[in-house]
């Protein structure tokens, strides 16, 4: 005959500050790190730290450093007025002034992944 185990007691849901999800999405995805192992240590599951990264990403993140530098892309200054976008990884994009700002917005979504 096969036991029946009845677990009672106030629902284990817990509340994680943004500090602690910012800690341990670093935690997992440091280098050499596993996430199965830091999810285990927590006691939580591994989808959870990767939907906290993804929120976290997601949320703004303040501002980006702007510098003003005058035909640095080897433009002349009587070039149509444009802004250029330097990302992390050294990909970079020239947004003419003219541009809808939906499109301009879906290029850099597209190029920041």
């Amino acid at each position: 005959m096969a036991q029946v185990h009845l677990i009672t007691g106030p629902e284990r849901r817990r509340r994680w500050s943004e500090e602690a999800k910012r800690a341990l999405v670093a935690a997992a995805f440091a280098p050499g790190a596993v996430v199965q192992a830091v999810a285990r240590r927590a006691d939580v599951h591994p989808n959870q730290i990767y939907r906290w990264r993804q929120e976290l990403h997601a949320a703004p993140a303040g501002f980006a450093e702007v510098r003003m530098v005058p035909g640095a892309s080897g433009v002349s200054d009587s070039a149509m007025p444009a802004i250029e976008v330097e990302f992390a990884d050294r990909a970079r994009v020239r947004i003419a002034a003219s541009t809808p700002p939906g499109l301009a917005a879906t290029v850099i979504k597209a190029l920041r992944r």
